[in-house]
Parts: structure tokens; sequence; C-alpha cells
């Protein structure tokens, strides 16, 4: 098993979490920086992974799919100056652990894991992504599992309908339809999830409801007698969407089998972190502790 983290996810976690009156002795936060480390320690030492990566995004402006659609994530504000600082020390540390930690100026961190998935997948390889972002669970084989790290636990392929009413293959195509507010794509106008997944239990991919245009009135949701003619307006628009919400599997990455496998922590390097950070005791035990593992 690999297990490939979504960092940002939890970097943000951190920051809106930890309390913000933690700073360094220039008054600068470390709020975000301690809990993202907590948890990256946390992890390694419960799970004790021989293959592990730690993903970054490295901008919300650009990338292939602003090329695409310039107003993708514009709705989100940018990260205030101290929360940019403590990601570039959050990477610090990940590499001081001695562990995989990569981004991207034109794919994100989603891109870059399931890059990582079909690598593992081509060697027979089972992945773990560990997250809480939905839109990774299109990545799940039959093998791999949607792990929220300290959330709602884990899910694994055949959980996924349950909880998103559709299955992994299908989540690309979902959100080409209803929608993603939270990365500003609109999908197609008067179709909403529950919509969707109706659509989608029907007729299972956006191509196959494209063909199928003439039986969209069968489909058991409210309206559907006027969803063809929205379907058809909005085409443009729905296969648009589907370029945002796909998971690129492609991203160009060296050295993979080697960089996945944990190497020895950097202590000094960490205790140097930790030294700016005004960071004390417990979280330079914890590296104490996974450095004996990896050693071994």
């Amino acid at each position: 098993m690999q297990y490939l983290i979504d960092a940002s996810v939890y970097v943000f976690r951190a920051y809106y979490s930890m309390p913000d009156d933690m700073v360094d002795g220039d008054g600068n936060p470390v709020n975000a920086l301690y809990g993202f480390c907590r948890f990256i320690g946390d992890f390694m030492e419960n799970v004790t992974p021989e293959y592990v990566a730690i993903l970054f995004d490295e901008s919300m402006t650009e990338s292939f799919r602003t090329e695409i659609y310039p107003a993708y994530k514009a709705n989100r504000d940018p990260a205030p100056p101290e929360l940019k600082r403590q990601f570039e020390q959050c990477r610090r540390f990940v590499r001081a652990l001695g562990l995989m930690e990569q981004s991207s100026p034109m794919y994100e961190a989603d891109d870059l894991i399931g890059t990582l998935v079909h690598h593992g997948r081509r060697l027979g390889r089972p992945s773990t992504i560990v997250t809480r972002d939905k839109d990774l669970t299109q990545l799940l084989g039959k093998e791999d599992v949607f792990w929220d790290f300290a959330g709602k636990g884990k899910l694994r392929y055949d959980e996924i309908p349950a909880s998103f009413g559709v299955r992994p293959e299908q989540i690309a195509d979902f959100l080409a339809l209803a929608g993603d507010a939270v990365d500003n794509i609109k999908g197609v106008p008067g179709i909403g999830k529950k919509t969707a997944v109706g659509l989608l239990q029907h007729f299972e991919s956006l191509d196959q409801i494209y063909a199928n245009l003439d039986r969209i009135h069968e489909v058991n949701v409210r309206g559907a007698k006027t969803l063809a003619a929205k379907l058809d307006t909005h085409r443009d628009d729905a296969y648009l969407a589907r370029r945002l919400t796909g998971i690129a599997c492609d991203a160009p990455m060296d050295n993979i089998e080697d960089m996945l496998q944990p190497s020895a922590p950097r202590l000094g390097e960490i205790n140097a972190l930790f030294d700016e950070a005004g960071i004390g005791t417990a979280l330079r035990r914890q590296a104490e502790r996974v450095s004996d593992i990896y050693r071994h």
C-alpha cells in the first residue's frame, strides 16, 4: 500500500483549528506549522508506511485548468501572507522528515496524487488517499482507500455510492453536471445534486446522457420533462466543466519509486526549523521516534 497525502487540506485545517496566538519570537504565526507537523508525525508513527508522498498545491491562479477556464477557482481569496510563510515551513519539515514532497506550477496536488495512484496501479500496488476532498474519490479502484484521517475515517470503493450517490468513476461527471461552487465550476444550470445523481444512475456517464437526450424524460427526477432542453442548451458548459473536474493522471514526475520510500529523518534540520518557530519538546520527541522507526 502507498499513502498519498493531500497536504494543503491539512495545512488549512491546522491554520483554522489551532489557536492563532501561537507565534514565534518575531510574532509570526506558527499555528498551521505546529498542527500540520503534529498531523504528519502522528500519521508516520501510527501507519509507518513503506511508501508515502506529501503533495502540495503551488498556485490557485495558474494551472492547466485556468488556461482552459480563467474563472476556475477565481472565487477564492488568496492565502494570507502569514499562511504562505507557514506553507513553506511545512514543506521544509516534510523534506527534513525524509518524505517525498512535491508540487507543480501547472498541476494541482489532486493531479500529482492521480499520477501516483496510476503509477502504483501499474505495479500492482494499491493506494490510500489521505484527504478530506471528495473530488479525489474518482481515483479509487477496487483495492484503494479514501481516508479522512482524524475525520470521518476510511471509505473503500464499494462504500462511495452510499456517501456520494454515485460510483467513483462517475464523480467527475457528477461534478460536471451539478457544478462545484468551491472551484467556481458552474456545471449545467438547473441541475442540482439530486438530479445529477438520478441522471447518472440511469445513464451511467455524461456521454451516455448526451447520447440519449430523447430518453431523459424517463428519469425519475423532478422536472424530467424539461431536462433534455436544459442539457442540450448547455452541452458546451457540461463538457467544459468535465475537462475541469477530471483529475489528470499524467503529470510529469521523476524518480517516483525511489522518492516514495521514506529515508531517515534529518533531525538537525527539524530542530533548526523548530528553533526558528519557537516550537518546544513534544514535536521534537515525536520526530525522534519517527527517526528511530526509519533507521531500522
